[in-house]
């Protein structure tokens, strides 16, 4: 069992995590400058936030930086507590851009993909070196070329973790996990909140829960479950990025818990009929678990969009 399971899966969670930490830290030196320039006209209303977030998240991918970023403004007296409404429900909705993609089947061009993409990073430092006075020009490539090395560390990382299912089918673990979860969503759902938790990233979890159900060794159902608890999960690290911070950092922290946990509890009696809607658009379990989250994020964020705009959120900056 540790050799056919548990290597696997802290190896692969490794690759898969060392892959989001380049394509993170890339992204966020291409896209740095940018975000950093819009962000007071971005967020002048909670729609224009919310659309601005979900780019940087997407350009970034990291749910959790842009909030964490957020926090620190916010603490800083950079932005005001009722302009991040608009942010972190955008957030939710750029971070799915990692499963959509996860969701394509890609992974057997992952080893081409980081074998070009390391190529032209390294052609490129040359060049800088060799001609200095283009180093401006070439940053850009060079960042693009590390993102698109971290992306084929995080298919590679699928992948290893992928070949567990059939060690884990010899077990009967998924056979007891599967009829705890069909007797109860919530142990789906734990599942997500504790794993998201552990890891801090939930795209990890999901990828991992995408991998078993694309092998049919997990139902579509229990994997949106899975999904639902990992948006809870993935507000942990908020939570400690907020201690030490302002009242409006705190709140900016909690309102993101408070969205995601509120989220999760309205579509926990519609799971079913979630599976169904991602069913019409793929006929993959993967890529269901996949546009299923992304149907979740969505829904959610604009169902709590109207919310922003009441002049109670004001009221609380001012106090906080």
């Amino acid at each position: 069992m540790f050799q056919s399971i548990i290597i696997p899966v802290i190896y692969g969670l490794v690759i898969f995590l060392a892959g989001m930490k380049v394509m993170e830290k890339a992204l966020a030196s291409f896209a740095g400058p940018l975000m950093t320039s819009f962000l007071d006209k971005a967020t002048q209303s909670p729609l224009k936030g919310m659309v601005f977030s979900a780019l940087i998240t997407a350009i970034i991918q990291s749910s959790t930086a842009v909030t964490v970023i957020t926090i620190g403004l916010v603490t800083a007296g950079l932005l005001s507590y009722e302009r991040t409404l608009g942010i972190i429900l955008g957030t939710n909705i750029g971070t799915c851009l990692t499963t959509e993609l996860i969701g394509l089947q890609i992974s057997q061009f992952a080893a081409p993909l980081l074998l070009i993409s390391v190529f032209l990073w390294v052609a490129t430092v040359i060049l800088s070196e060799l001609t200095p006075w283009r180093l401006h020009r070439l940053e850009p490539i060079q960042h693009l070329a590390l993102a698109a090395a971290g992306f084929a560390l995080v298919m590679f990382g699928i992948r290893v973790m992928q070949s567990i299912g059939p060690s884990l089918e010899s077990f009967g673990v998924f056979e007891w996990f599967i009829h705890q979860a069909s007797q109860n969503v919530l142990w789906g759902i734990a599942a997500g909140i504790c794993l998201t938790a552990i890891v801090h990233s939930g795209a990890a979890v999901i990828a991992l829960a995408m991998g078993l159900a694309s092998s049919g060794l997990l139902p579509v159902e229990v994997g949106i479950s899975i999904v639902l608890g990992s948006n809870i999960g993935t507000c942990v690290t908020t939570v400690i990025a907020s201690i030490g911070s302002s009242k409006s950092g705190k709140f900016v922290a909690w309102t993101h818990v408070a969205l995601n946990v509120g989220g999760a509890t309205l579509f926990m009696p519609f799971i079913p009929q979630l599976q169904q809607v991602s069913a019409l658009i793929s006929n993959d379990f993967g890529s269901q678990i996949a546009h299923a989250q992304t149907i979740f994020n969505i829904v959610c964020s604009l169902i709590a969009l109207p919310c922003c705009y009441l002049p109670i959120w004001k009221r609380i900056g001012r106090v906080a």
